[in-house]
């Protein structure tokens, strides 16, 4: 089985809302559309909060029991490598095969010339359904995608043999280079797929680094239309080179870091429709903000969490921030400070982390460092683990309907 058109990667840092997230998928599908669920975590996150790959299988397969979903879900290796692929294979199904360390590491001469002269019958305008410009692909671009990505192509065929080789179920395969500090626009997208096809590898999602910034957990930032008119030929190009390159029909985009970029997601689902195309989004660490809100609503103790992990995180700011520095935008000196916070309500902590741009308490310096700030809870143990539970009712009201109202219905349903 090859996953759906739509699909949504549902991060769970700390595995407790795997139920609550099947809800917000039952929910679209009574709408009458279709999304695969995918559950995404890192190698990094993995080792910060102490789980294992084989945790995160048992969780997915525990909360589709649990709630009797029959659609499709999967199991993300989420940004693997050589260096950390091998705990994975036995308990993922779906392999985001990240190549972003070696984009500009250059390949051999000999592979340099081979490729590039195959990619000759590239050069030109290339008319691409569904734009009124073609794209065009000149030398510069040839080199520019054989100098810059054609070795990273080469590791991701190693890392594909590798899990192959291993036994790995590979039901879906994407490349990923979204992490790169240069964007790849659709013309050398085009040519890094002629790439992949040459290198025969099957994948299902390609993941890019797009024009603005996606930082985490709050909006896109950058000009709407700009990033709309490049994600509309991306689509595009993908369709085109899933037929002339002899990829899967089914190859679609796959939007990284793509949680709360409410401006965007009207957009994205118009283009997508109008395309006939799919798309996967992952939505990373939303959920454990979600937990922070059902735990400040819940009040007592679970508010004394929430300012405790704010408090904690804020001492601990450059520490925090640092390893996510290229998706992140925080400014400190604009951070409240916690004797400001620990005066809060509940109410006015939720309205300062609850991601509501309509509301004037929104804070979105703080939510991104409580976005990042998840190491803070993973010290606390089974206290923070144990406060969910006490709260579950009102976590797991935020989790669904900030992953339903907020994320589905406006991509899918707007």
């Amino acid at each position: 089985m090859t996953i759906g058109r739509y699909s949504i990667g549902a991060g769970d840092r700390f595995g407790k809302e795997g139920i609550a997230q099947v809800a917000a998928f039952e929910r679209i599908k009574q709408e009458g559309v279709d999304v695969d669920i995918v559950w995404n975590k890192s190698n990094r996150e993995h080792t910060i909060i102490g789980t294992s790959p084989a945790d995160q299988r048992r969780n997915a397969d525990e909360a589709v029991k649990a709630t009797g979903w029959t659609g499709q879900y999967f199991v993300d290796a989420d940004h693997i490598g050589l260096a950390n692929a091998d705990w994975f294979i036995a308990h993922c199904d779906f392999f985001t095969i990240d190549v972003t360390d070696c984009i500009g590491r250059p390949t051999t001469p000999e592979a340099t010339q081979e490729f590039l002269a195959k990619a000759q019958q590239l050069r030109g305008n290339v008319d691409i359904p569904g734009l009124d410009q073609p794209i065009s692909i000149t030398d510069e671009v040839l080199q520019t995608v054989a100098d810059r990505y054609l070795f990273g192509v080469e590791e991701a065929r190693r890392i594909y043999d590798h899990i192959k080789d291993n036994g790995g179920n590979l039901r879906h395969v994407e490349v990923s280079m979204d992490e790169s500090p240069e964007r790849q626009g659709p013309a050398e997208l085009l040519v890094i797929l002629f790439a992949i096809a040459e290198a025969n590898i099957p994948i299902d999602t390609v993941a890019v680094k797009f024009v603005g910034r996606f930082n985490k957990g709050v909006d896109y930032v950058g000009d709407v239309d700009e990033f709309l008119a490049e994600f509309r030929a991306d689509v595009a190009v993908i369709k085109y080179a899933s037929k002339a390159f002899g990829l899967k029909p089914t190859l679609k985009i796959s939007v990284h870091t793509g949680s709360d970029k409410f401006s965007l997601y009207p957009g994205m689902g118009r283009i997508v429709r109008e395309l006939d195309a799919g798309i996967h989004l992952k939505t990373a660490g939303t959920t454990w903000l979600e937990e922070l809100i059902g735990l400040a609503e819940g009040g007592g103790e679970g508010l004394a969490i929430a300012k405790e992990v704010y408090r904690t995180a804020h001492g601990k700011y450059d520490e925090l921030a640092a390893p996510y520095a290229d998706v992140i935008a925080i400014a400190p000196e604009e951070l409240p400070s916690p004797d400001e916070v620990d005066g809060w309500d509940s109410e006015r902590f939720v309205a300062a982390l609850r991601h509501d741009q309509s509301n004037p308490n929104y804070d979105p310096q703080l939510r991104q460092l409580m976005h990042v700030g998840f190491k803070i809870a993973v010290a606390m143990g089974p206290r923070y683990l144990e406060a969910l539970d006490t709260h579950r009712a009102e976590v797991e009201r935020n989790v669904t309907e900030n992953l339903y109202e907020r994320h589905m219905k406006p991509l899918f349903l707007g």
